[in-house]
């Protein structure tokens, strides 16, 4: 429970911090292709009977890249793209699991997320993406300034696509080291509510930031707390909470108005 308490805090910061982004950009249908993109790498690591993380992170930047990729080198939709390659990581998933020949609640377990499957690895996974980003930190002014304006970005000569294969990744990574705790089935919504409900008070971007980061902590530690409690599965737990949150905030918004 200790692990899967501090893997929560760990993943509560970089769900929400990486979900601003992924919010402002209008991108929530990639979260939930990257979830579903890590399935074929963590089947592919469960057929090979190696640690799942170790080949889901290189398998969902893999993918992460080429949505990137296609994305800015054709004239297809970025939601077109991402539907391309969450349909062929599934498919892929779904192939390995049945090369398997058994079940293994493995497979269960990053579906939908189990506090008592988190591991020693799940904890330091993400500290250490959480490194990475405050190395990455001077990237942040460029990814904001990007989501809010792209063409201006553009044409003050910023590396905007590349900025993209950076965040992208990065996403990808976050979502592969979160899917114990949540799940691959419920990441996508850990990347969005929190900052969604940020969003619905706050115009400044860096405050939604902050806000997001308190909300997603927030709402991980006590998902958790009542998951470990009542015997139901932490990932639905923390999304219910979240989504709770972001209507209660809804409502008192609009009273106000």
């Amino acid at each position: 429970m200790q692990r899967a308490l501090i893997a929560g805090v760990l993943v509560g910061i970089l769900a929400s911090y990486y979900g601003v982004f992924v919010v402002q950009r209008g991108l929530g249908f990639l979260g939930s292709g990257l979830a579903h993109a890590a399935f074929g790498g963590v089947a592919l690591g469960i057929l090979l009977e190696q640690e799942p993380l170790l080949i889901a992170v290189p398998f969902t930047i893999l993918v992460a890249i080429g949505i990137t990729y296609v994305k800015n080198n054709t004239n297809l939709a970025g939601d077109t793209t991402i539907g391309i390659f969450f349909s062929v990581s599934m498919a892929l998933g779904i192939i390995f699991i049945f090369m398997k020949k058994q079940y293994t609640s493995d497979a269960f377990n990053y579906l939908f997320g189990s506090i008592l499957a988190v591991s020693l690895t799940d904890v330091i996974a993400p500290a250490l993406l959480i490194l990475i980003s405050i190395l990455l930190s001077s990237f942040w002014k460029r990814w904001a300034y990007s989501s809010f304006d792209r063409e201006l970005a553009q044409a003050d000569r910023l590396p905007v696509q590349f900025d993209d294969y950076i965040l992208s990744v990065l996403i990808a990574v976050t979502i592969v080291v979160s899917i114990k705790v949540v799940g691959i089935v419920l990441i996508a919504a850990f990347l969005v509510i929190p900052p969604a409900t940020s969003r619905l008070i706050n115009k400044s971007f860096s405050r939604m930031t902050v806000y997001s980061i308190v909300f997603g902590v927030s709402t991980a530690i006590a998902g958790l707390w009542i998951s470990y409690y009542l015997d139901v599965p932490s990932g639905a737990t923390i999304i219910l909470l979240q989504a709770l949150l972001f209507f209660v905030v809804m409502i008192i918004k609009k009273l106000n108005y």
